[in-house]
């Protein structure tokens, strides 16, 4: 099977490329940045809130596609403080990675993704987008991650009669840079967790949002 994994130069995505690459599946990771590979596979440099770069990575690696995993995401206000904190361009820069760059790789892959004649979309999403959870705070991820799972959703309803599954996952409170280490879950057990609902994408599942370990999780 041919995989991009976007933002996999740690975390999530990294723990992702390694397990794919582990079990004989062809896979590229991406970097926002020129640097050393950070584990096995092919890598390549993809800056998603550039439509170039986007542009230039698809055109880079132009064979069929089975699974584009859309991972790359910002949480920048974090520790911002209402009275104070989520500047305009704070704004600007999450939702131009955190939405408009998953729509700008799924544009650029559709053509591999058709060729693969099944091909299916991962976008890694968050419950705090969900309208079920609201307790403040962190209003820009919140919102650029509830606009993510609404794109998700759009996309699966968009994409169904072409046969390409999209599906939405939370991948836990990971122990990551963003997650933190009082975080409830380890990257190893996310990642694996995450590659089952991968591998049981179909058109069945498509449009779902899916938690980490299979349950369901309300928009």
């Amino acid at each position: 099977m041919r995989v991009i994994v976007t933002g996999a130069g740690r975390g999530i995505g990294l723990e992702l490329v390694k397990r794919l690459h582990a079990r004989g599946d062809s896979v590229l990771g991406t970097l926002r940045a020129p640097g050393t590979a950070p584990g096995p596979g092919d890598w390549d440099v993809l800056d998603v809130t550039r439509p170039a770069s986007v542009r230039a990575l698809s055109d880079a690696h132009p064979d069929p596609l089975d699974l584009l995993v859309c991972n790359a995401g910002v949480y920048l206000d974090k520790l911002n403080e209402i009275d104070s904190g989520f500047p305009p361009e704070m704004w600007a820069e999450s939702f131009a990675v955190n939405v408009t760059g998953v729509f700008l790789c799924v544009q650029a892959f559709l053509p591999h993704l058709r060729a693969a004649q099944a091909g299916k979309v991962a976008i890694i999403g968050s419950q705090m987008g969900s309208d079920t959870r609201a307790p403040g705070g962190s209003f820009i991820y919140r919102a650029s991650k509830a606009a993510a799972l609404n794109l998700g959703r759009n996309l699966a309803a968009e994409l169904r009669p072409e046969r390409i599954a999209v599906g939405i996952y939370h991948p836990g409170w990971v122990q990551t840079d963003m997650g933190g280490t009082a975080a409830d879950l380890s990257v190893t057990d996310s990642a694996a967790g995450l590659i089952e609902r991968f591998n049981a994408l179909s058109l069945e599942e498509s449009g779902r949002f899916l938690c980490w370990d299979g349950r369901e999780h309300p928009y």
